[in-house]
Formats: C-alpha cells, sequence, structure tokens
C-alpha cells in the first residue's frame, strides 16, 4: 500500500484535492474545524459551543502543567469531577473575556508583547549566556502546548488583552480604612463557647449492622465498590539505547576521532593570573571614569618597571576586596570563567607577562599571568570508551528517523502482532498486567506515559485487540503496545467487598447516631442548661484552628443578638457538636504592620468580589450558559476516593 502511495504520488494528490477542496466549500474552514473538535456542546457563550473535545484536550493540558510544575500534587485530584468542572469554569471565563475583548475592541500592541515576553521568566530561562533567545528551545516551549512560536505569541497577546477587560475593575477598587476597620473586626471577632462533641468513633461500638442491612448498602452505592477497568499489554520501545546496541564501530573511525579531537577530550588549559582592579563600572560619571583610567595607566607604568611588585602594588591598590588581600592572585581558570575582555586579554599572554590595561564592565584591570597549566594528553586507551560511546551516539541521532519509519510503518502494516516489527528491529517485547486507563502510583517510564495509556485504552485497541500507534513518550523515544487481555470497569461482588461495606456502614451509622444524640442533647440542653458542660474556649479564625472548619464556620456566623446562643453544627463523618455560645469579643489588637497587611489584604478582597460581580454581568450579557451539572461537593469528612 505505502508503495503504491509513494509511485503513485501526483495521483494520490489529485484525487485528495477532488475529496477535500468541495468538503471546504460547503461547510467552510470553521465548520471542518468545529468537525474535527467533535463531542457535544458542553457550554455555550454567545453563539460559540465549547465542546467536550476542546474540554478533554484544556483538562489534559491543565493536569500537564501542574504534574510539571509540582510533581508532589496526587494525580487522583487532578481527574476529579471537581477539577474537571474548574476547568470547563476557565474555558468559559475566557470565552466571555474574548467576547468582551471584540465587543470593545480591546488591542495589544506589538510593543506591549514584546515587553511581557522579555520580562517572562519562563522566557528569561531560554536565553543562552550572551542574553540571546535559544530559538531551538523556544519552539520545544510552544510545541509542548501544541501551538507554533506565531501561536504561542497570538496566545500570550490574547491574553493580556483579556486582562484589559478586567484591569479597570481591579485597578479601580477602593477600600477606606473605616470600612476595612469595621469589617475586619467582625471577620476576627472572638467568641467564648462551650463545645460538646459526638464524636462518630465513640459510637462504632454501638453499631452492629445485619447482613440485610449491609446488602441494602451495598446495593445502593454500587459506584463505591468498582473494580477499574484494566488491560493486560504486551510492549516494545524504540529508542536511542536500543540502536547503540545495534551499531557496530570502525575501527579506523574511532582512531580517526581520536586523533582530531584528543586534545578537547583530554580536558581545557587553565592559566593562573593576578590582577590589580581599579573600580569604575559603566553607570560612573564620565570625570570618575577618566580619572580611574589614569590612575590604572599609572600603577601599569609603575608594575612594568618592577614586575616583581606587583604582588605588592596589587595589596595596596587594587580594589577587587576578594583578590588584593593575596596579592591579586586568582588561582588557575579555564575558559568561560572570567568576563571575555579579561579572558581574551589572559590568555593571550604568556608567563610572566602584564597586560595593557584591560577594560571591563567592572572598571580597569592590570593583568600578570603567573602560571599555565597544559592538559596532559590522554591516550587513546583511555579515552577509547568514551569515544565509542560519542560515536555511537552520534550514529544512533543519525540513524533513529529511519529506524523510527520502519518501526511506525511495522506496528501498523502487521497490526495483529508486534513480533515481526520486533524481530526486524531487534526489540524486546514486554508485558504489564493490570494497567488502568491513569497512570498507577509508582509506575516508571511509558507506563507512566499519558499519551501510551491513552492509545492502549483508545477503542480500536480494545475491541480489535490491534497494534496502537506509534506513540512519541520522549525524546527519541516511540512505543507501541498491543492489548492482550482487557475487563471493563464492573461492580465487585459483595464477597469480594464484605468488610469495606461492613467498615462503611458501621461508621454511617455510628455518625448518624452521634448526630441524633447531639441533636436530642440540643433539644434538651435549651430547655434546662447542664452544670457540667466543658470548659469554655475562644473560637476565633486568629492564628492556628483548634476546631474543625464547619464548628468554626456554625459558632462564628451565629446571631448573638441574644445571649446565650445555643446550637448545633454538623460534622459529617466525624460526628456532631452541640454549642452554647455565653461572650462576645473584640479581637485582639494587631501590630502597626500587621495592621496595615490586613487593611492590604481586605483590599484585594474587594476587588476581588467587585471583579467576581462585574464578570457575572458580562456572563449574563454574553449568554454564557453550561450543558453539564456542576458535580455536588463531598460533605465535610465525605470520603472522595474508593478503594
Amino acid at each position: 500500500m505505502f508503495d503504491f502511495v509513494r509511485k503513485h504520488t501526483k495521483v494520490m494528490m489529485f484525487l485528495m484535492f477532488l475529496m477535500i477542496i468541495p468538503a471546504f466549500v460547503l461547510v467552510g474552514v470553521d465548520g471542518y474545524s468545529n468537525m474535527k473538535a467533535g463531542g457535544d456542546a458542553v457550554a455555550t457563550v454567545g453563539n460559540h459551543n465549547i465542546t467536550q473535545g476542546e474540554w478533554d484536550a484544556a483538562h489534559k493540558n491543565e493536569v500537564d502543567r501542574i504534574r510539571t510544575s509540582r510533581p508532589e500534587v496526587d494525580v487522583k485530584l487532578l481527574d476529579s469531577a471537581e477539577a474537571r468542572y474548574a476547568t470547563l469554569e476557565r474555558l468559559v471565563r475566557e470565552r466571555v473575556l474574548i467576547e468582551a475583548v471584540q465587543d470593545t475592541h480591546l488591542s495589544t500592541t506589538d510593543a506591549r508583547l514584546a515587553r511581557e515576553l522579555q520580562q517572562s521568566p519562563t522566557i528569561a530561562a531560554l536565553r543562552t549566556a550572551d542574553g540571546k533567545l535559544d530559538i531551538d528551545r523556544y519552539k520545544q516551549l510552544a510545541a509542548s502546548q501544541g501551538l507554533t512560536p506565531e501561536g504561542f505569541e497570538a496566545n500570550v497577546r490574547s491574553q493580556l488583552s483579556m486582562q484589559q477587560v478586567e484591569a479597570g475593575v481591579l485597578a479601580t477598587a477602593f477600600s477606606p480604612a473605616a470600612l476595612a476597620e469595621v469589617s475586619l473586626n467582625a471577620f476576627y471577632e472572638r467568641r467564648e463557647a462551650q463545645i460538646t462533641r459526638f464524636n462518630t468513633a465513640d459510637y462504632i461500638g454501638k453499631v452492629n449492622p445485619s447482613e440485610a442491612e449491609i446488602e441494602t448498602y451495598y446495593k445502593a452505592n454500587p459506584t463505591l465498590f468498582q473494580a477499574p477497568e484494566a488491560a493486560s499489554i504486551e510492549y516494545v520501545v524504540l529508542d536511542l539505547d536500543t540502536i547503540k546496541k545495534s551499531i557496530v564501530l570502525n575501527e579506523a573511525d574511532v582512531k580517526t576521532y581520536y586523533e582530531q579531537n584528543v586534545d578537547r577530550l583530554s580536558g581545557k588549559e587553565e592559566r593562573r593570573a593576578s590582577h590589580i582592579l581599579i573600580n569604575a563600572p559603566k553607570e560612573m560619571a564620565a570625570d570618575e571614569r577618566k580619572n580611574a583610567r589614569a590612575k590604572a595607566d599609572a600603577l601599569l607604568e609603575q608594575v612594568r618597571k618592577a614586575p616583581d611588585s606587583f604582588a605588592d602594588a596589587a595589596r595596596k591598590n587594587s580594589q577587587d576586596p576578594g583578590s588584593a588581600a593575596n596579592g591579586g592572585d586568582l588561582d588557575f581558570f579555564g575558559r568561560g570563567a572570567m568576563v571575555k575582555p579579561f579572558e581574551d586579554a589572559a590568555f593571550a599572554l604568556k608567563k610572566g607577562d602584564i597586560s595593557d590595561v584591560v577594560e571591563s564592565d567592572f572598571g580597569f584591570h592590570i593583568i600578570k599571568l603567573t602560571d599555565v597549566k597544559a592538559p596532559k594528553q590522554r591516550s587513546f586507551d583511555e579515552l577509547r570508551a568514551s569515544i565509542e560511546a560519542d560515536l555511537k551516539t552520534q550514529q544512533a541521532q543519525r540513524k533513529f528517523a529511519e529506524t523510527a519509519e520502519a518501526f511506525t510503518n511495522g506496528v501498523y502494516e502487521q497490526s495483529d502482532s508486534l513480533k515481526p516489527v520486533a524481530d526486524k528491529l531487534k526489540l524486546e517485547i514486554k508485558t504489564a498486567s493490570e494497567l488502568q486507563r491513569k497512570e498507577i502510583p509508582g509506575a516508571k517510564g511509558v507506563l507512566a506515559n499519558p499519551k501510551f495509556l491513552a492509545a492502549v485504552f483508545s477503542a480500536d485497541s480494545l475491541e480489535k485487540k490491534r497494534n496502537t500507534e506509534a506513540v512519541e513518550v520522549g525524546p527519541n523515544q516511540l512505543a507501541a503496545a498491543r492489548v492482550i487481555q482487557y475487563a471493563a470497569a464492573r461492580t465487585r461482588p459483595l464477597t469480594e467487598v464484605q468488610a469495606s461495606v461492613k467498615s462503611r456502614l458501621l461508621f454511617s451509622q455510628a455518625a448518624a447516631m452521634a448526630k441524633k444524640e447531639g441533636e436530642d442533647k440540643l433539644a434538651a440542653w435549651k430547655a434546662t442548661a447542664p452544670e457540667n458542660l466543658p470548659a469554655p474556649v475562644v473560637v476565633t479564625r486568629e492564628g492556628a484552628q483548634t476546631v474543625p472548619a464547619p464548628l468554626l464556620d456554625a459558632v462564628l456566623q451565629a446571631d448573638t443578638s441574644t445571649l446565650p446562643v445555643w446550637l448545633g453544627a454538623d460534622l459529617g463523618t466525624q460526628g456532631y457538636a452541640v454549642v452554647k455560645i455565653n461572650k462576645v469579643m473584640p479581637r485582639n489588637p494587631s501590630p502597626k504592620e500587621v495592621a496595615e497587611q490586613e487593611r492590604k489584604q481586605y483590599a484585594q478582597w474587594v476587588a476581588g468580589a467587585e471583579n467576581q460581580a462585574y464578570y457575572k454581568m458580562l456572563s449574563q450579557r454574553y449568554k454564557a450558559q453550561f450543558k453539564v451539572t456542576r458535580p455536588a461537593s463531598p460533605a465535610a469528612g465525605q470520603p472522595k476516593a474508593v478503594e
């Protein structure tokens, strides 16, 4: 098939032209893009649809970004329903802001874009030692986001334009000191309360669910006891190390490489120098620089007349605090260790020579070369191993593209087995069992690669047991797999999860019993307060929290116009609490510096609230609508993951 395509390229191009052009005429480029994006609309902003495909791609990019910057974050949290919905909210917000940009004709100039890129720490990290941008690494940065450099810059330009929409609100938010003080005093108010806890753990021994209750709970919560889908696979990996194993070097080539590179491979020449520095930074006034140069010229004349006095002259006159006390001695250094004018002068001298006055960004130098350490030439036998490794790496890199094409074609053309391509390219067929759609903690290499896992769990791979496509899992690294056995996600039988079901039910019933007793006590104590309540504690948002968040909120949000106040707080799986609020106390006064910081924080809260209100107004104006339901947040203490 591929030979036919190669032999009849012009014919195939003509046929494709006839097929593709009418499609563009009928549906247009945008229509084609929409079809390619695929999936139903999950949200709309005006006439613009956000599709399931866009949502999936955006969330994958977000997960990859977070995993790269914060590898300690649990992958399960990143792929939760709540995390996915947050990504969709971000997509909708961006689309609303884009609509506002277009509606108000905001734009970002080339100069503003250039300034942003110059100030970006990410871009700064791509610059070489001389300050120039490494274009290849810049292209790699853009490609890691699925963009060309032009697309990356267009994305930055769009972000800057969107920032202008909200800048007017954020920059003009106003918070009077008096209002901040009143609000902060209320927020950090202290309340004296007596808290009686009814902890779930104290009721575990009082419940004993029956077999019927266990079965009922199991049937009512099947998703809690599911075994995830899993696949057993065989796979092959093509990388540089594999290609290196097949390379046999010519002895003559190894010796020629040695002869041509022996000086470089033996090491770098090092030089030892002393110097006298007269400080004259670039920003120094012209008259002062002129005087510094005159002083350097005078010192040069002095040490040339008496070279042996160089160390004394350096101790008395050099303004380099790091070397002056040592007579200006800088010890041995190689190329690249000093600023370029200094290095060029030092490596042009002969041992014992004194340079002319050398100007650098630090000022004026007088340099004396005191020693030269030439590298010892290493023998062919000493360098053979490193030379062979270098040559094999070079040849493997040149050969990789050709081998990669054979690998890609091989896994596709003989899709019912990996053995042919493994035999042809001398690859090892490896196996893995219980592989899941998401990375399993502890997985390494290709088995932890999201692109590879997506290929393994594609419909074609699972249903037809065909080889996956060749997946690029790293620089100069391709992998392909074939599913040997697959088990779909299933609810585990009760006999298998009996202990887990009982444990969950015990906890659920104990929490319900704790809540029931707490509610009963609350009703009784409101009528007649007991005398043996726990000692009062002060509840406040300041400092370390000593009570659970739901309890803290319940106490501080209670209406205290009439004291004492009785209330109950449901702590979810932690139980229940009955609270008696006896006293309301003002916050502790803050030091001046802390108070100022708090007022600034409050101003940021006000700006954020105003900006959120502005965004809500924009959302209504541009008719933003979600087509999927927001996931319910777990109750306090409710387990989020299932074993």
